[in-house]
């Protein structure tokens, strides 16, 4: 199925993206192939590796209209840390590897599921969660597209905490203290 579809983007006219040339795509291919490549973006990772697969096995210049598949990461703070530096990459969200995991370290000790129920926050009734330790409001005001909406899930809580410190501190690397 995903070959099918894959196939009817390539084929369908639509709208021009203003888009970079993509390397070794013939001209009358660029309009489908960068509206091939905004239609994989839409779908989960594990469809669009199923379209990487099935479009590689295709004669050239099919294969070269697809970027890369996304990086698979560890299921551990070092992998949430790098797949999260990744999205903000996408989003031009800033931060570094060293200043997230000081953070993290210092808000819950790489605990995804931590939660402050003795703070103001707490005493407010909204408690701070997660590795980044952040409160309902900001999670939902700075969450980050592309990320679940759950405040546990440690790639939606640190991308939605560093969007936070970028707009408020410039970038999370500049938080040394409680934030």
């Amino acid at each position: 199925m995903p070959l099918a579809v894959a196939a009817c983007a390539i084929v369908l006219p639509a709208a021009a993206h203003a888009g970079t040339p993509l390397a070794g795509v013939p001209p009358q291919l660029q309009q489908p192939a960068q509206q091939l490549q905004q239609w994989q973006k839409t779908l989960p990772p594990g469809q669009q590796n199923q379209v990487q697969q099935a479009i590689r096995s295709m004669p050239q210049p099919i294969p070269q209209l697809l970027p890369p598949p996304p990086p698979v990461f560890a299921n551990n703070l070092d992998g949430w840390i790098r797949n999260a530096m990744y999205v903000m990459g996408q989003h031009r969200i800033p931060g570094s590897y060293d200043g997230i995991h000081r953070n993290i370290m210092r808000e819950s000790g790489g605990n995804p599921q931590a939660i402050n129920l003795y703070d103001s926050n707490a005493a407010a009734g909204i408690p701070s969660k997660g590795l980044m330790q952040v409160i309902d409001p900001t999670f939902h005001t700075y969450h980050v597209d592309g990320t679940s909406w759950n405040i546990y899930d440690p790639i939606a809580n640190i991308t939605a905490a560093c969007n936070y410190a970028a707009h408020r501190y410039g970038t999370i690397d500049n938080v040394f203290s409680a934030y």
